[in-house]
């Protein structure tokens, strides 16, 4: 691994995919899709800087700052990234369009490529973990976002959310990472709690930086809900229309 941390679909700017030499390459990662606002610069070879604050109601507030702190950090401006890494899910609606739209904006604005990842990829990369194991977080109303992997680089099965309950059979006395594992542990009995709990942007850039160089497809930056946002339209609302 590159940093000692521990999808598929098509690159952000539509490009075949093939190995790439990552000697001039900046990532600036980000996600928002668990409570964690976490920002990276990463040079390709190591993360040059970091920033990650747990708070699941202030995403858009403290986004803009963190990737200003990181940028200072690492002595880089905004203009010398060459591409934008971020985490598409799954997780709650609000906090996840955030991510996705700051990085929208960014590669627009600079003119380089958007390169999506699950997020719970980059927890499972951050865990390190050489066996088979599954990673949680908590998707609120009393569910959780999952998937299983094989090692820290391989998901063997799409992203999912559903009730701890229902997964008991399933993920009693597996290795589990997470803050989705950590909050029902007596559904996830093997819980690791020495691995993060939250998404890591440093550990998301390393993944990237890895299937980059290797030629490996990244997602679109599109969402990846998993199911209807909380706030709906009631179903009896009229529309008033102007005479």
């Amino acid at each position: 691994m590159l940093l000692g941390y521990g999808g598929d679909g098509s690159t952000g700017n539509g490009n075949h995919p093939s190995s790439r030499s990552l000697k001039d390459v900046l990532l600036l990662a980000l996600d928002t899709a668990t409570p964690a606002v976490t920002v990276a610069l990463h040079d390709g070879t190591r993360v040059l800087a970091e920033s990650r604050q747990v708070d699941a109601r202030r995403h858009g507030e403290l986004l803009l700052p963190a990737v200003d702190r990181v940028l200072a950090e690492a002595g880089h401006k905004l203009d010398a990234v060459s591409d934008i890494v971020v985490g598409v899910g799954p997780g709650p609606y609000t906090g996840l369009r955030v991510g996705l739209v700051t990085a929208a904006t960014f590669g627009s604005v600079l003119g380089v490529p958007v390169h999506g990842l699950c997020t719970l990829d980059g927890i499972a990369h951050a865990s390190g973990l050489t066996e088979p194991f599954v990673v949680a977080t908590d998707a609120r109303r009393k569910e959780v976002y999952w998937a299983r992997y094989a090692d820290a680089r391989t998901r063997l099965t799409d992203p999912a959310v559903d009730r701890p309950a229902d997964l008991a059979d399933q993920v009693a006395g597996v290795p589990a990472v997470g803050a989705g594992a950590v909050l029902y542990d007596t559904v996830f009995t093997g819980v690791r709690r020495e691995a993060p709990e939250h998404q890591s942007a440093g550990a998301l850039a390393d993944l990237a930086a890895l299937k980059l160089a290797a030629g490996e497809e990244l997602l679109p930056p599109q969402p990846l809900y998993l199911r209807r946002p909380d706030a709906q339209v009631p179903a009896n609302y009229k529309v008033v229309t102007p005479r």
